[in-house]
């Protein structure tokens, strides 16, 4: 048995009263801080100092933003000039920041294993080429050297650390790319547009199993990858700026072309006076008209298909007059006007026909161009506003259909899911593992930061 002396010899703190211990604080809180003194001494715990540290790093998340691609860029591995604790407090922040962010502490705590699932690759060559007998060979049995192989890469474990939430249903919707975000796609689940294996599930965390197949309703898919709709403000200022350089056009042209005939002229006036719908639809019938008067004639199969194409486009125009425009009408005309000039080259260059001088051609070179230049123009256009990508003002994303901005640069789909787009299917396969120098939970930090993060929740709490 110690005396009380001693014993305060041995633990001086616990001998200190409350009143001693603020009256200690009042004097340490009233000591000045300058440079030439040196830094004050700070009560702060080691947990704060990490903190305070990575408030300026951005924490990349799983969606598929620009400031998650600049966090990406703005990676670096853990920085060992801090202490232990630090390095384990900043990996978990970052990597928790990404896998799970909207999920509890406390259950993914639950969801933790300290068990990381992985498979060693046999080599199917060694195996046929050897029965076992080479291990036991050694001086005297002819195997005094050894083939120079290569080093096999290291099986990433750490890097499996958050594999239990690649499990759940809205990460891998998420996955699949079926979604923008993880909580988009737990918006999905929630709101009943996922079903797991034909039945309508509602719960994001469900856990899948091996052979699940889910499926999402393709047109939120369709809105959740695609551009967003712009701005109805943003929108009318675009028109008027059209409409403006169109006018500004019109006046610097004023006129028609030398070679202009007067039928064109009356066509060219009627378009610049912004013609109403049922005039468009009438000559809309009429090109379609002379579409099939062409189509009548001797002409080459080949030429037969582009103007049954042709025949089509008008088709779905004369469907939909009353929302046509000018533009449509010239870009058509122009089409036909070029292939019928194809078909007219074509029939003076043939070797049956002598002619004696030279044909003066029937449009002029910088024509033609213009001509190709609109033909090009229909061809995109009919690849992006076909029946299944038309415009559409009631969608509530971007018509035409086009990808999200920056979607390559998170485009990937796991080995664990296989994937159908077509009809926004997906199954999912196994559950992840790790192999020799991959780990199938997408992740972007650095070995070293799963690695700490791991040996964060490692602890006995």
């Amino acid at each position: 048995m110690c005396t009380r002396s001693q014993y305060h010899n041995l633990f001086p703190f616990t001998l200190v009263s409350p009143h001693c211990r603020l009256h200690h604080a009042q004097e340490e809180a009233e000591v000045p801080f300058t440079e030439e003194a040196g830094r004050k001494p700070s009560s702060i715990q080691p947990l704060a100092r990490a903190q305070a540290a990575d408030k300026h790093v951005q924490n990349v998340r799983q969606n598929w933003s620009r400031w998650s691609l600049y966090a990406l860029s703005q990676l670096k591995p853990p920085n060992t000039a801090r202490t232990y604790f630090q390095q384990k407090w900043s990996a978990k922040a970052s990597t928790r920041a990404y896998h799970g962010e909207h999920i509890r502490e406390k259950k993914w705590k639950h969801m933790f294993k300290r068990t990381l699932p992985a498979v060693v690759s046999m080599d199917h060559k060694y195996l046929a080429r050897n029965d076992g007998s080479e291990q036991a060979a050694g001086r005297g049995m002819g195997a005094d050297a050894q083939d120079q192989t290569r080093t096999p890469a290291m099986t990433p474990y750490m890097q499996m650390a958050y594999y239990p939430l690649e499990r759940r249903l809205d990460t891998a919707i998420f996955r699949a790319l079926f979604a923008s975000s993880v909580r988009q796609a737990r918006q999905f689940v929630v709101h009943g547009l996922v079903k797991v294996n034909g039945k309508k599930m509602i719960y994001p965390g469900y856990a899948l199993n091996p052979g699940d197949m889910f499926q999402v309703e393709p047109s939120s898919v369709m809105f959740a990858t695609g551009a967003p709709k712009s701005r109805s403000s943003t929108a009318r200022r675009i028109a008027k700026e059209k409409a403006a350089a169109r006018a500004e056009a019109r006046e610097q042209s004023g006129g028609q072309t030398p070679k202009q005939s007067s039928e064109d002229t009356t066509i060219t006036q009627s378009s610049r006076e912004e013609p109403t719908p049922t005039e468009l639809k009438k000559y809309l019938q009429d090109l379609m008209q002379q579409v099939d008067e062409v189509l009548a004639e001797d002409v080459k199969a080949k030429d037969k298909q582009k103007f049954r194409a042709l025949r089509q486009s008008v088709r779905k125009a004369i469907g939909s007059w009353r929302s046509a425009s000018p533009e449509t009408i010239s870009t058509l005309d122009a089409q036909f006007d070029f292939l019928k000039t194809k078909i007219a080259e074509r029939t003076v260059a043939s070797p049956t026909s002598k002619p004696t001088e030279a044909p003066e051609p029937l449009i002029s070179e910088e024509d033609q161009a213009k001509m190709r230049s609109a033909f090009e123009k229909l061809r995109l256009e009919a690849e992006y506003t076909s029946a299944w990508n038309s415009r559409n003002a009631a969608a509530p994303y971007a018509t035409p259909w086009r990808p999200r901005d920056y979607m390559s640069a998170f485009a990937f789909i796991p080995r664990y899911l296989e994937v159908n787009q077509n009809i926004c299917a997906a199954v999912y396969l196994r559950h992840p593992v790790a192999r020799q120098g991959l780990a199938e939970v997408p992740t972007p930090f650095h070995l070293e930061t799963g690695q700490l993060a791991f040996n964060w929740y490692l602890r006995n709490r």
